[in-house]
């Protein structure tokens, strides 16, 4: 059961990765709002390193950011949150393969490798903590432009760069708390003790005496 919950665990982590992976390269973060527009003709788009134009006619033009400190401060927390959890990502798929109960390395102990496990799933739980803040952070940011009257400048929507972003940080979450959960062990109960009964013919009567804790109960003696 460990082995299936660690596996599913993995394979849950590596297709989050790649969702992430797709959701920091997405230009779609955002896209221009067609409730105030006449015609549909034309479509903008913004993700975290370019913003995108594109009509009806297919063609696309796209141009990076040019600068790095004029970004909005959201934008840049977002860049960074994006590269932590794809590197924190990656070193979880990895710390994860070598945790496996089905795999062995060396004469690595069975404790070893589930602690091995259990530091996977929580780095796969944080790349999907990161992801979560960041897509939820930019959608904010979006939302609160949209409805604030006082905005100037044009008004954008949600784009399905962040729907990305909140499956890969479900998936990750998901397959982080199955690999902790497979390393999960039942507490130890302490082996119950153990009674040897002794009778005194002489004087009538019975004494129970604990027997050593390395006496299995076939070893009662009863005299």
């Amino acid at each position: 059961m460990a082995v299936c919950l660690q596996v599913l665990g993995l394979f849950l982590g590596v297709v989050s990765w790649c969702l992430q992976s797709s959701c920091t390269s997405s230009q779609t973060w955002k896209v221009r709002s067609q409730a105030e527009t006449v015609t549909t003709s034309s479509w903008q788009f913004e993700g975290l390193w370019m913003s995108c134009a594109a009509t009806a006619m297919g063609s696309v033009q796209c141009s990076r950011f040019k600068t790095v400190l004029g970004l909005p401060g959201h934008l840049q927390a977002c860049r960074a949150l994006m590269i932590m959890s794809l590197i924190i990502g990656l070193a979880s798929i990895i710390i994860s393969v070598l945790g496996l109960k089905c795999t062995k390395i060396g004469r690595t102990s069975e404790k070893v490798k589930e602690q091995i496990a259990l530091s996977g799933g929580i780095m796969f739980i944080l790349s999907g903590v990161f992801t979560l803040t960041a897509v939820s952070w930019y959608a904010a940011r979006v939302i609160n432009d949209f409805h604030d009257p006082f905005h100037g400048g044009l008004k954008f929507e949600l784009g399905t760069g962040l729907y990305l972003g909140w499956a890969s940080s479900s998936l990750a979450i998901l397959g982080g708390s199955l690999l902790c959960c497979s390393c999960k062990r039942s507490p130890s109960t302490p082996p119950a003790r153990q009674f040897s009964y002794y009778s005194n013919t002489g004087g009538g009567q019975s004494i129970y005496k604990a027997a050593p804790a390395s006496e299995s109960s076939s070893s009662k003696a009863y005299v």
